[in-house]
């Protein structure tokens, strides 16, 4: 479905202009994506027969070559594509996802403000709402515009003269492209909010501030180690996908982030955690006292609990949504069960799904999973991947 330049002859076209590798999407296969879902719209919310909206569809593509959502069918297929996410645990809610219709924005500049709106709205009080705004979709010769961020929330990664990074690692690319488009920096700390990078069709990339009151974060104690305080961590609040695709019936949304809320592990137990992100445990091994000479002393599992726990503790007492691993991994059973009462089945990749600590302990460890590609749905393009990495740049050059 996706494709992206080759190394030894790469596309010297506004990378916009590529539609992530759709350019092979003719009219029929439109038609038929088209069909496919709004026969599912009407089936399942009950709307009758689907065949004169289709006719519309079909007289929509043929005059223009594609075709627009009703506002009604917009927030179906962005709550179906998150319950058809196979590698999300936190389905059991989709259907309260809320939908911010901005299909008609594309200046980067309004994009920016519409997105640090969205991050007011989705944290409003400390209680995490699902949310997604969708811009304005790809059309034939007009593409949509892009978020170059992996999420609207990221922390910056300078890289050190000597090596290593200050900050996280993951986004030094991006943290990197930001500065040769003019970012000035942060105070350089380990966790500066990147700018927003932003791109017009036709138009260069441009960064723009989030604001303060946008970027709710929460700095992380310990409930038995009072020196916990002083290392400083602290993670934002929601977390926002950015550079993903929404497809709904054949209309590509290159820029429509979304967000559900935090589960503890994916801050504890990857972000802060892993050796190419934050690799915090052999610093709170040795602050904790552990025994680090061996691995058979296990001071690695000890420590990634201490901070397991250092995420729940802070998030509760600062009132922000956050949820567990072992309540979110009854609460995906509980939406298997629903979804199977329905008779629709339910697709899920058991590396994703099963926790990243004490996975075991948890019942989704215990069954097997098929892994379902259904649309709508939300979708990684090779080059939205590698906006992120800060690795598309020939605009620039």
């Amino acid at each position: 479905m996706t494709g992206s330049p080759t190394a030894d002859r790469p596309d010297r076209r506004d990378p916009l202009e590529r539609r992530d590798g759709r350019d092979g999407h003719d009219g029929h296969d439109l038609l038929r994506a088209a069909a496919a879902f709004l026969t599912l719209h009407h089936t399942e919310e009950r709307l009758g027969d689907p065949a004169r909206r289709i006719a519309v569809a079909r007289a929509e593509i043929a005059e223009t070559g594609t075709y627009r959502h009703t506002t009604e069918e917009l927030v179906f297929g962005a709550r179906v594509a998150w319950r058809n996410a196979n590698r999300c645990i936190g389905r059991l809610y989709w259907h309260s996802l809320r939908v911010r219709d901005r299909r008609d924005v594309r200046d980067a500049k309004d994009v920016a403000e519409a997105s640090a709106d969205h991050l007011r709205e989705a944290s409003r009080d400390g209680r995490i709402r699902a949310l997604i705004t969708v811009f304005a979709p790809d059309a034939p010769g007009r593409p949509g515009p892009r978020i170059w961020n992996e999420q609207l929330i990221r922390y910056a990664g300078y890289a050190r003269p000597g090596g290593g990074v200050t900050g996280d690692p993951r986004n030094a690319g991006l943290t990197a492209l930001a500065r040769r488009l003019g970012w000035p920096g942060g105070p350089g700390s380990p966790f500066d909010v990147l700018p927003l990078i932003v791109q017009s069709a036709g138009d260069r990339p441009r960064w723009f501030t989030l604001p303060e009151d946008a970027v709710l974060e929460v700095a992380l104690t310990h409930p038995e180690h009072p020196w916990w305080r002083s290392l400083g961590l602290r993670w934002h609040a929601v977390p926002a996908l950015a550079g993903m695709c929404l497809e709904i019936g054949g209309i590509c949304y290159p820029a429509a982030p979304f967000n559900g809320w935090y589960m503890g592990t994916e801050i504890g137990a990857r972000n802060l955690a892993d050796a190419d992100r934050y690799d915090l445990l052999p610093h709170l091994a040795d602050r904790l006292g552990l025994d680090t000479r061996s691995d058979r002393s296990l001071w690695k599992d000890r420590a990634l609990v201490e901070l397991n726990r250092s995420v729940l503790h802070s998030f509760d007492r600062a009132g922000v949504t956050v949820t567990d691993h072992h309540t979110e991994s009854l609460r995906f059973l509980t939406h298997l069960d629903r979804e199977e009462r329905k008779g629709r089945r339910v697709g899920a990749d058991w590396s994703w799904i099963v926790p990243p600590i004490s996975g075991s302990a948890t019942p989704v460890f215990h069954r097997t999973y098929e892994t379902v590609e259904r649309h709508p749905a939300y979708v990684h393009h090779p080059e939205a991947l590698a906006r992120a990495r800060g690795e598309i740049d020939e605009i620039l050059v």
